[in-house]
């Protein structure tokens, strides 16, 4: 397999845990998103929205992280990233696209950079990335605030704690006070001390600066 990503693509970050959780091999490919590699025609030609991350096996090309991450758990369902209940799935799932589709889009590189186009200063585009950080954060800490945990759903890593551990990562570099989601801090450190975890982090990749 090949993962097309970054080290700072929260996307990608994702997808690293998983594969690592699922004890996959990947080649990493990196592609800078702030020098615009990620919009080279090689690239693509393979994933016409020039986003990261992208899987390739074999043949196969799988763009969108939540989508990989479906069928990774579908191709090599052990361990399991999703309870076998369809309820709890559901909820899973729900919490994971409340950061992966409602979050971090808003406030990540591209979005960003539009802002900037827009003649917004510095500290206004940061102040709105911190605001998008908070706001799904929170809501996040609310949909987890009756589960035991200690991680976000059960006792055992899954796709929620996959899409927070990297959204966290983001809150605290654009400045947000995450002591305010304390059951959300609780599945981080649940996931501290699990090499799969650490062993995605950014600063463990290739291409970091």
């Amino acid at each position: 397999m090949k993962l097309h990503g970054y080290f700072r693509s929260s996307a990608s970050y994702r997808v690293r845990i998983a594969l690592n959780l699922k004890g996959l091999s990947a080649e990493h490919l990196p592609h800078h998103l702030r020098k615009g590699e990620q919009r080279d025609p090689a690239y693509l030609a393979i994933n016409p929205q020039g986003l990261v991350p992208t899987l390739q096996d074999g043949g196969a090309v799988i763009t969108q992280s939540l989508a990989i991450i479906e069928w990774l758990e579908e191709t090599h369902p052990e361990p399991p990233l999703l309870p076998k209940d369809s309820l709890r799935r559901a909820h899973v799932r729900a919490f994971a696209m409340a950061l992966a589709c409602d979050t971090h889009p808003v406030q990540n590189l591209k979005v960003l950079a539009r802002l900037r186009q827009f003649g917004l200063a510095e500290q206004q585009v940061t102040d709105w990335a911190a605001w998008a950080n908070r706001e799904g954060l929170a809501a996040c800490e609310t949909l987890i605030a009756d589960e035991p945990g200690p991680f976000c759903f059960g006792e055992a890593p899954g796709m929620a704690d996959l899409c927070l551990v990297p959204q966290l990562a983001n809150a605290r570099r654009f400045g947000v006070d995450v002591a305010a989601f304390p059951r959300l801090l609780t599945a981080e450190a649940a996931t501290k001390n699990i090499k799969a975890f650490a062993d995605a982090a950014p600063e463990r990749q290739p291409d970091a600066e």
